[in-house]
């Protein structure tokens, strides 16, 4: 396990039995940037660094009965908490890397990562892994429930162009690994980035 890893995990793994009371009002932005994702009755999709789990339901209700789900993170406590919320009702939950998927390629028709990006050792590389495990055409959602500059001022920091979610960084990023962006909106009430997964 990398140093990044270790951090990652210490970070959520501290905060994540009160991690939903922090953020109660979500709930609309997830269900509205899973709707943006297009995804079809029947789809298999994974919620990649799933925390608690709170995109499980809505993703559940776009994919139905007969589709699948999973939702994927590196810290134990962050599943505990989703399965004590009900929401391995939802998808299935592993305990993974989404740097090393135990996906096989092409397994999937979409991907929703929520505050995924700014997380990751290796953004390109490890964007390059879930271009791995989503089908050509599928796609990809990168989703913050707040937008860069609402999120730097809650961190204490100043906005720069150096952020991984500004388009001008975020678009050959994406290309590098196989993604090409399709739209993507940075507002106050939310970040959203769709991509396509390139045949």
């Amino acid at each position: 396990m990398t140093h990044d890893h270790t951090r990652v995990q210490e970070f959520f793994g501290a905060r994540a039995a009160g991690w939903d009371r922090r953020f109660p009002d979500d709930g609309p932005a997830y269900t509205a940037a899973v709707a943006a994702l297009g995804l079809c009755p029947g789809d298999t999709v994974l919620d990649a660094g799933c925390g608690t789990g709170r995109a499980l339901p809505a993703l559940r209700a776009a994919v139905g009965d007969g589709g699948t789900v999973l939702g994927a993170d590196l810290t134990p406590q962050m599943l505990a908490e989703a399965v004590r919320a009900g929401r391995r009702r939802a998808g299935g939950l592993l305990l993974a890397d989404v740097a090393r998927l135990p996906l096989r390629d092409r397994a999937l028709d979409a991907v929703f990562g929520a505050g995924l990006i700014g997380h990751l050792p290796e953004p390109g590389r490890n964007l390059g892994e879930l271009a791995r495990v989503v089908r050509p055409g599928g796609r990809l959602a990168l989703f913050h429930p707040l937008g860069r500059a609402a999120l730097a001022a809650r961190q204490g920091r100043r906005i720069t162009d150096d952020d991984l979610r500004a388009e001008p960084r975020l678009r050959p990023l994406l290309a590098g690994a196989g993604w090409r962006l399709e739209s993507y909106a940075d507002e106050p009430g939310r970040f959203l980035a769709l991509a396509v997964r390139r045949g």
